[in-house]
C-alpha cells in the first residue's frame, strides 16, 4: 500500500538532485574563474557593453539603469571601505583596526566587500538588469537627463565623503605591489682608492 500523498516524492527528489548538481557545477566554474581576475573583469565589461547597447537601441529602461547605477555605487562603497570602520572602532576599542599614528602596529587593509564578491555582484547585477529590459513593465517613462544628473551628484558626494574618510583614517584601499624602502645603504665602493 502506498502512503497518502506519496505519488510526487520521486519527481521532487529528482528535481532537488538536479538543482544540487547544477549548483555544484556552477560553484565549480566560479572557483575555477577566481584566479583569473583580468578575464573575469573583461567578461563583466562585455556584459556591461551588451546591457548598454540594449538600453541604447531600445531607447528605454532608464529607471532600470538608474537602479543599477545606485546598486553599483553601493557595491563600490563596500569595496572601498574597511571591514572594521576606524570611526566605530575608536568608540569601541575592540578588535583589529587600521593604524592611525606612525607608531601603531601595521594592520593590513581588509575590505568589507572582497574583490571576488564585488565582481560577482556586479556581473549578476548587469545580467539581471539585462533580463529586465525584456519586460515592458520595467520601462517606466522618465526624463533620463534628470536621473543622470541626480546620479552624478550622488556619486560625487558619496565619493567625496569616502575619500575624506580615507584621508582622516589614513588608509588606501589599493595596493601598488610590494613597497620598496630606501633605508641605509652599504659602504660606498665608488670612493678614491688608497
Amino acid at each position: 500500500m502506498e502512503p497518502v500523498g506519496g505519488g510526487g516524492g520521486g519527481a521532487s527528489s529528482a528535481a532537488e538532485r538536479y538543482r544540487a548538481e547544477a549548483a555544484r557545477a556552477f560553484q565549480h566554474y566560479l572557483d575555477r574563474a577566481a584566479p583569473h581576475t583580468a578575464g573575469r573583469w573583461a567578461g563583466t565589461l562585455l556584459a556591461a557593453a551588451v546591457y548598454a547597447l540594449r538600453v541604447y537601441y531600445v531607447q528605454g529602461f532608464y529607471v532600470v539603469s538608474y537602479g543599477l547605477g545606485i546598486y553599483l555605487l553601493n557595491l563600490l562603497i563596500g569595496f572601498l571601505s574597511p571591514m572594521v570602520d576606524p570611526e566605530l572602532e575608536a568608540l569601541d576599542q575592540a578588535g583589529p583596526a587600521l593604524p592611525t599614528r606612525g607608531n601603531d602596529e601595521f594592520k593590513p587593509f581588509i575590505r568589507r566587500l572582497p574583490e571576488f564578491k564585488f565582481w560577482y555582484a556586479i556581473t549578476k547585477a548587469f545580467c539581471v538588469a539585462f533580463v529586465m529590459t525584456f519586460f515592458s513593465v520595467f520601462d517606466v517613462p522618465v526624463f533620463w537627463p534628470i536621473l543622470l544628473c541626480y546620479w552624478i551628484v550622488l556619486f560625487v558626494l558619496t565619493m567625496k565623503r569616502q575619500i575624506l574618510h580615507m584621508v582622516k583614517y589614513k588608509y588606501v584601499p589599493f595596493s601598488m605591489g610590494k613597497q620598496k624602502y630606501g633605508g641605509k645603504k652599504g659602504p660606498s665602493t665608488s670612493g678614491s682608492k688608497d
